[in-house]
């Protein structure tokens, strides 16, 4: 005898009212239908500043540094940020200006916050940020910096509250840990996320768990 299938609704959402708006961020109450067909309602925050025809709010970088001599470094900002009421360790980003494509933002971020003049090597899809509360979307933009080139020598950046900081890419996640014990600090998930990731990649064989016996 087999079980009765229940009945499904592909979940959608039926309309958007706006509860409160500011000059960046707004916040929406969303009516949407549930996959049952409950009709439910969701807070929802949504940035004011999308750009018409692009489905992203903004770029990360994963910025490497590359010099002769030295060990590749990840690069990335120390800033406070209110909401959090402490500094936080990111990634360099910021939102697009009207026009732009994710590469050129990505460039135009990582030249105001870093100094650095970059190379996009690569870039993701549109991806979702905190999608329980938000609609917010990124793009990672992948960067090389050449960092014997004469105008990334001396590094000089336009933003006066961001602190660069350079973590070799062999030891992220480690200088990270050292980082957050030494200091007041949040890192970002992807940052860690990404950090946890080069950790995987540098195992060698006989350290995966799985053939120690």
């Amino acid at each position: 005898m087999s079980c009765p299938q229940k009945d499904t609704t592909e979940p959608h959402v039926l309309k958007e009212e706006v509860i409160v708006s500011g000059k960046w961020v707004k916040l929406e109450k969303t009516v949407y239908m549930d996959p049952s067909g409950n009709t439910r309602t969701w807070e929802t925050a949504k940035r004011t500043t999308r750009q018409v025809h692009t489905a992203t709010d903004g770029v990360e970088l994963i910025a490497i540094l590359k010099r002769t001599l030295h060990k590749d470094c990840v690069v990335l900002v120390k800033q406070f940020r209110p909401p959090m009421g402490c500094y936080t360790l990111e990634f360099p980003a910021g939102l697009l200006d009207d026009g732009e494509s994710a590469e050129t933002a990505a460039l135009r971020e990582l030249k105001e916050e870093t100094g650095y003049k970059g190379e996009v090597v690569g870039v993701t899809p549109v991806t979702c940020l905190d999608p329980g509360l938000s609609n917010c979307t990124t793009q990672i933009v992948m960067v090389n910096i050449n960092g014997d080139d004469i105008e990334n020598i001396n590094p000089s950046q336009q933003l006066e509250f961001v602190e660069v900081i350079l973590l070799p890419l062999d030891e992220f996640q480690k200088k990270i840990n050292e980082l957050m014990k030494k200091e007041k600090i949040v890192v970002d998930s992807k940052v860690y996320i990404y950090a946890m990731g080069i950790s995987q990649a540098y195992f060698k064989p006989r350290e995966l768990p799985v053939l120690k016996q």
